[in-house]
Order: structure tokens, then C-alpha cells, then sequence
């Protein structure tokens, strides 16, 4: 098992993806806009194969809300499958964790789920 990406809301993605770029030698791809739900993300890739979702989106502003806030959104284990994906699923639920998104291919490629860790932290679980 290996840690896929880590994830970052920010309000200025220009900005953070070149500190990450410039300070750390990552690498990014093409900036990825979803204009209906009014959502910006770079891939910054570094040596190893992990890499930081840098975000923005329009309503995730402030520092504490209940959902989503700005600094890093969630952590993301890749388990090798999309069975592996929905078996770890299956095992969280019966395990009393909470499955806050079932399996599903993303918009970004990614076959998911997500789940609460026991702080209340997302955890992705991509194939």
C-alpha cells in the first residue's frame, strides 16, 4: 500500500502550485477546471510517485467549517484494485467507520471511495 496524493484547498492555486514546483522540484500537470462546480486543481507529481492536489474552489473560503476548509482536504491510499477499493469499503462500514463516498470512478480518473477516519479526517481508497 502506498500513499496516492495528499490534497490542499488554497485561495491562491497559482501561488502554492509554484512553491511547490519551485521549493521542492515537483512537477505539474495542466491546470483542471470543472467550471460547473467552480473547481480548479493542478497534480504536482514529486520523485517516488506522490504528489499534492492543490484546489480552489469558490465557496471554500474560510478556515473552519464543517465540511471542507482551506489547508489540506484529505489523504489518499492506493490499494492496487477496484475490488481491493470496494472490499476496504465493505470492511469500514462493518467496522463502524463512516463511508462518506461510495465507490465510484471520478472526474479525474480516480476509481474511489472515501471514508472518515476516527477523528473525522477523509481518507480516499483509489484503485
Amino acid at each position: 500500500m502506498k500513499i496516492a496524493h495528499i490534497a490542499l484547498w488554497t485561495n491562491d492555486i497559482e501561488k502554492l502550485k509554484d512553491f511547490y514546483v519551485r521549493y521542492f522540484g515537483g512537477i505539474s500537470n495542466e491546470k483542471y477546471i470543472n467550471p460547473h462546480k467552480k473547481f480548479a486543481s493542478y497534480l504536482v507529481a514529486f520523485d517516488g510517485g506522490t504528489a499534492i492536489e492543490i484546489m480552489e474552489r469558490a465557496d471554500v473560503k474560510t478556515l473552519h467549517p464543517e465540511n471542507e476548509c482551506l489547508g489540506w482536504a484529505h489523504l489518499a491510499f492506493s490499494v492496487g484494485s477496484k475490488d481491493k477499493v470496494d472490499e476496504m469499503t465493505e470492511l469500514f462500514r462493518k467496522n463502524g467507520y463512516a463511508v462518506i463516498g461510495e465507490p465510484r470512478t471520478t472526474g479525474d480518473g480516480f476509481y474511489e471511495s472515501v471514508i472518515l477516519d476516527p477523528e473525522g479526517n477523509r481518507v480516499e481508497i483509489t484503485a
